[in-house]
């Protein structure tokens, strides 16, 4: 066994397993019983052929997961694996995963947050079974609220689909589904640093997904995602420079690949339409907060900005700081030319790579506050049209990021 698993409880002695549902977790003792629980219902009543077990990778939660998970009762086996303390991270939690999934000979794996309210069995047989139908990575189509997953919205859809011509919909989902052998490929990647070992896991293994060239799929979950929901201008943290990190160092390792791709293409839809649709729960936007983080920006970040973005991206941002909330508009053009300047600036510039994901905020705030003035009347239907014709633009801006990527790659040679 290897040194990284010392920190592992399994009851059942389970050796080998063709299927694996595995929740990390950190501090998730009062909600983890739940997703263990469905999960568990889920292969009984789907994966009855398959041998099967439930696994938490943990990062040695002080609020004792472990014994909230190990207690719940099932009739899949469980595995409890943690990192070693004060090691934390979803990254780290999904590298011990990769490694338990080769030494487990593991043929699917699917993987659900540990604060799912609204899981059910079928989102293990949804996430699952296309791994079985020549699948290697499952991605989840599930209805969001419209202001529910904002970084998903403005950067991370749009700029994956941009970059590598994926239409992946929900990037950084938190549940799908990967292959044992696609587990075997991110176990082997050396493009790992502290943005992955946190929330950077789940873009990173999206955009390696789509650089193995493997057949992708999105599968309809049939209810909406319900977790713990925030409003997007009020908890950010950490989240935020970690995911828009690893999609900018990302842009480095696969530049050959995404240099060559001119347009988007459809993906692989697994199951039925939603029909009749559950509505998300709503999620409570305070704009004046928007507005007044994107006016302070400009105190802080201002000569930054100067100095990363192009000088008409610059001017441009000037132009709209001076409107008032209620004419107030951030283009998609612009705000693709921003996301594309700093892309550039995080790979070639000197500049301090955390500092410009501070100084990216700011600017995502009043990007933020544009679509959800923009979307206020919308049904979630109508919400999600507009989001594919952000995506749209984004594809046509792609040759300024070309242009402006290659003169900072020869004038930095």
């Amino acid at each position: 066994m290897s040194d990284r698993l010392e920190n592992e409880i399994n009851p059942e002695g389970i050796e080998k397993v063709e299927m694996v549902v595995c929740i990390p977790s950190y501090n998730e003792a009062d909600s983890i019983s739940n997703p263990t629980t469905q999960a568990d219902k889920g292969l009984v009543k789907y994966f009855r052929d398959s041998s099967s077990v439930i696994i938490n990778c943990d990062n040695d939660s002080p609020d004792n997961t472990r014994q909230a998970f190990l207690d719940t009762p099932t009739k899949v086996p469980k595995i409890y694996l943690s990192t070693p303390p004060g090691i934390k991270g979803k990254g780290n939690n999904f590298k011990n995963l990769f490694q338990k999934v080769v030494d487990l000979g593991a043929k699917a794996v699917v993987v659900v947050d540990a604060d799912l309210k609204s899981i059910t069995p079928e989102w293990i047989k949804h996430l699952g079974e296309p791994l079985f139908s020549g699948f290697s990575y499952v991605a989840p189509l599930y209805v969001r609220h419209k202001y529910d997953g904002t970084i998903t919205n403005g950067i991370a859809y749009p700029m994956t689909r941009a970059l590598y011509g994926g239409r992946v919909r929900q990037p950084i989902g938190g549940d799908f589904g990967f292959s044992g052998e696609l587990g075997a490929v991110y176990l082997k990647n050396k493009a790992w640093d502290d943005s992955v070992a946190n929330f950077g896991i789940d873009i990173w293994m999206t955009t390696l997904a789509i650089n193995q060239r493997i057949q992708i799929c999105q599968s309809f979950m049939g209810r909406p995602k319900i977790h713990r929901t925030k409003d997007p201008g009020a908890h950010l943290g950490p989240m935020f420079r970690q995911v828009v990190g690893t999609i900018f160092s990302m842009m480095g390792h696969f530049e050959p690949f995404w240099s060559k791709v001119k347009y988007s293409r459809p993906t692989a839809i697994y199951g039925f339409g939603l029909g009749e649709v559950e509505m998300p729960p709503k999620v409570e936007v305070n704009t004046q907060n928007l507005l007044d983080k994107f006016h302070g920006g400009f105190d802080d970040y201002h000569s930054l900005w100067e100095e990363i973005l192009a000088k008409d991206v610059y001017q441009k941002l000037f132009e709209i700081k001076g409107m008032k909330e209620r004419e107030f508009n951030f283009p998609t053009d612009l705000w693709a030319r921003v996301l594309f300047d700093m892309a550039v600036g995080y790979q070639y510039s000197t500049t301090d790579q955390d500092l410009m994901m501070e100084s990216l905020i700011p600017l995502y705030f009043g990007r933020t506050l544009s679509f959800v003035k923009r979307t206020r009347k919308m049904s979630i239907k109508q919400a999600e049209e507009a989001i594919e014709d952000d995506c749209m633009t984004f594809e046509m801006t792609k040759p300024y990021l070309l242009q402006r990527w290659m003169e900072k790659k020869s004038s930095s040679n």
